[in-house]
């Protein structure tokens, strides 16, 4: 990492650096899973990179703009990344998080990726070397967004998050894309009124356990912040020790804020059979795949990205999930 340029502070002052990694890197790949729909107000993509706008998580009050572009062509070279905002140098001390580089795949045993075994995730990772698991550490803001997608279509959260984020989260510093917005603080999730939760299609379940969740945020965000770091399972349970978040959300969150290598998102409407039918021709429900995964047991998260990333998916000749309208309740 080459050190930061400093000039001298101010919130609309840019600070720079080059990330050079040892190994491949896919930058788009491993910041996808942040990305909350095509409209997300908080992730953007365009002819100058990608942005990012983000608290760092040592300041709930602080904001910060990252933009993201290769140095060197492909998913080799370095990234230089940009940051505004009085939480950029902040958020600059994140980016080898974000990046993955702290992701080791090393010890994930490929033995059974060849002839007669697994050959598509041999040969998924094979084309994608420079997929990693990117980590926030910043968990409301994985944990919100999840507890938001409970139990309805992606197309229903997606809208919601945007709503939500755009009124109540605050604009990106420095030149950011006319839109992007700072997701809400703790605080601010907290004090969103009932009706507006309603008006985004949150229903008062899933908006009681947003306000719930922001509510403890603080003491969250210590499952993060900890030196060792803790357990994946731990965090998980520590998640689920609010009421209403169980083990999807958990799982979707701590893949995010903690780059959980092993948490799965069991429960999920699609996963077991996309797995299913990636990896053994069939679609399963959440017992199989758990039995199918065991082999690789705290490698799990990675087995999935690499089936999602492989573009396998069974033939859609079943129903689909109904969007449900919140509004009009």
């Amino acid at each position: 990492m080459i050190p930061a340029t400093r000039p001298a502070l101010s919130h609309t002052a840019m600070l720079e650096r080059v990330h050079e990694s040892p190994r491949p890197l896919d930058l788009r790949a491993t910041l996808q899973p942040l990305r909350r729909g095509p409209g997300d107000p908080c992730l953007r993509i365009d002819d100058s990179g990608l942005w990012l706008a983000l608290r760092p998580p040592t300041a709930d009050t602080t904001t910060a703009t990252l933009n993201f572009s290769r140095v060197g062509p492909g998913s080799l070279g370095a990234v230089r990344v940009r940051a505004w905002g009085d939480g950029a140098e902040a958020a600059l001390d994140l980016v080898p998080d974000l990046l993955g580089e702290h992701d080791d795949w090393s010890d994930l045993d490929t033995s059974s990726f060849g002839p007669g075994g697994y050959e598509l995730l041999g040969t998924t990772l094979r084309r994608n070397p420079g997929l990693r698991l990117t980590r926030t550490g910043r968990v409301i803001d994985a944990l919100i967004p999840a507890v938001i997608e409970q139990k309805i279509t992606s197309t229903e959260a997606f809208r919601a998050w945007r709503i939500l984020v755009t009124a109540h989260g605050e604009p990106a510093p420095g030149p950011a894309p006319a839109g992007l917005r700072v997701p809400p603080t703790a605080e601010c999730w907290r004090r969103i009124p009932s009706w507006e939760w309603h008006r985004a299609g949150v229903d008062p379940r899933r908006s009681a356990t947003a306000v719930r969740v922001a509510s403890v945020a603080r003491g969250l965000q210590r499952t993060a912040d900890v030196e060792p770091r803790l357990p994946g399972a731990e965090v998980r349970r520590l998640l689920q020790t609010v009421s209403g978040v169980g083990p999807w959300t958990a799982a979707e969150a701590a893949q995010r804020s903690h780059g959980d290598p092993d948490a799965v998102s069991f429960g999920d409407y699609h996963l077991a059979s996309v797995v299913g039918w990636a990896l053994v021709g069939e679609k399963l429900d959440d017992d199989a795949l758990a039995e199918l995964l065991e082999p690789w047991a705290g490698h799990r998260q990675r087995i999935v990205r690499l089936v999602l990333v492989s573009g396998v998916m069974p033939p859609r000749h079943g129903p689909r999930l109904t969007i449900q309208d919140h509004r009009r309740h």
